[in-house]
């Protein structure tokens, strides 16, 4: 986790930055508050100190009584300065270097790294002016998150580009800003969710996979410079940022939208939960109960992670298997028969993790023999560890 400095400017989106500081906080971020004149317009001192714990930085107490000058101590105390929300105003002051209010001194006196979360009108920001001082900034290491298309302040103004991420969309970007870019070059397939296999335009066959586990390898190794494809059955999460992302929904076509981007892949993570069979016909209408009893025949779906594995050619795979007993033992066996590199053992019925959880309890089994028992985990913390051995497997 790292030292964020919240600078607020004086834009309507200030009246959001005691929450983005709250978020930051339960992050596991150590975060300081810094406000300009104009922001607290829009936010009081208080909101801010008590969101961020500590106090905040104004330009009345810009110069210390012992001499020590704040813009310095900002300075050299961040390892990151977010300012958000940024106005027009504050980014032209720093892309020309000038120095004449707490904010701009602060990040002329080297703040080490820097990200600015937009907030202004569209025509504002689409502004030569501004996209000239945006490119400057980029030169000299700054990141951008955002603007994004919606809803602006103005009265009369409708929708535009603009505004500003929201602050969960902010600890996301940041995340992603800090993350050690160890799986920069690696083009990673990453599937994810449930499949649906219709017997008419009403019934299906499905499971209660809600893909975030996918999700979460696939944003994961996003933040750490990997190039990725996401290849998702129908799920309820938004399209994560920065990932291509394929939208299927039976196993036929999700096996068409893997096979066709296979031979991109250097690594694929098949954490889809993919339906072991559908019916053998799919019908055009809706029947009657009793006769779609009597229609309801099924057959079996292809081995999707199987048929990647016979066709590997140097390519690091993973799985993941779902047991209710002797998970160990039926593990190793699909890790062998299905060429994998790596299997990711839950159990099904465990309290608290798995199908629709934040949550997850996986042991990770390595075609080399090892076995790795991790603890209850956060999803996106399970991502991480896959992907570490991912790496290794890659770079060997």
């Amino acid at each position: 986790m790292a030292r964020v400095l919240v600078a607020v400017t004086g834009g309507v989106a200030a009246v959001k930055a005691p929450h983005l500081l709250r978020l930051l906080r339960r992050e596991g971020h150590e975060v300081r508050a810094l406000a300009t004149p104009r922001a607290l317009e829009f936010v009081t001192p208080l909101s801010l100190a008590v969101a961020s714990g500590g106090e905040v930085a104004t330009e009345e107490a810009w110069f210390r009584p012992d001499g020590r000058a704040l813009h310095i101590e900002l300075a050299r105390w961040a390892e990151v300065v977010l300012v958000a929300p940024a106005t027009a105003d504050a980014l032209a002051k720093a892309a020309l270097g000038l120095a004449d209010d707490l904010l701009s001194a602060t990040l002329l006196a080297g703040a080490k790294r820097v990200a600015w979360a937009p907030a202004m009108n569209e025509a504002m920001w689409l502004a030569p002016q501004t996209q000239a001082h945006v490119r400057r900034l980029e030169e000299l290491g700054h990141a951008f998150f955002g603007p994004a298309y919606g809803p602006l302040a103005a009265v009369g103004e409708g929708e535009g580009w603009g505004r500003m991420l929201e602050p969960e969309e902010l600890v996301e970007r940041l995340r992603a800003f800090l993350a050690p870019k160890d799986l920069s070059g690696l083009r990673l397939l990453v599937s994810a969710g449930p499949t649906r296999e219709y017997l008419d335009p009403v019934r299906f066959l499905s499971n209660p996979s809600s893909g975030r586990m996918g999700y979460a390898v696939a944003e994961a190794a996003r933040d750490r410079g990997a190039e990725v494809v996401l290849v998702s059955g129908p799920t309820a999460l938004p399209d994560p940022w920065g990932v291509e992302v394929v939208r299927v929904e039976s196993a036929l076509e999700m096996r068409k939208a893997l096979l066709d981007r296979y031979p991109w892949a250097q690594a694929v993570v098949m954490a889809a939960a993919v339906a072991d069979y559908r019916p053998a016909e799919t019908l055009k209408d809706k029947e009657p109960k009793a006769e779609a009893e009597k229609l309801l025949r099924l057959v079996p779906n292809p081995d999707i992670l199987r048929e990647l594995g016979e066709r590997k050619e140097g390519r690091v795979l993973v799985g993941f298997a779902m047991e209710t007993r002797e998970g160990l033992e039926r593990a190793r066996g699909k890790l062998a028969r299905k060429n994998l590199d790596l299997i990711a053992l839950n159990y099904v019925g465990r309290e608290g993790v798995g199908f629709g959880s934040p949550e997850n309890e996986v042991t990770l089994i390595l075609r080399d023999g090892r076995v790795v028992e991790l603890p209850r985990l956060s999803k996106r913390e399970v991502a991480h560890r896959i992907l570490d051995f991912v790496k290794e497997l890659w770079k060997r």
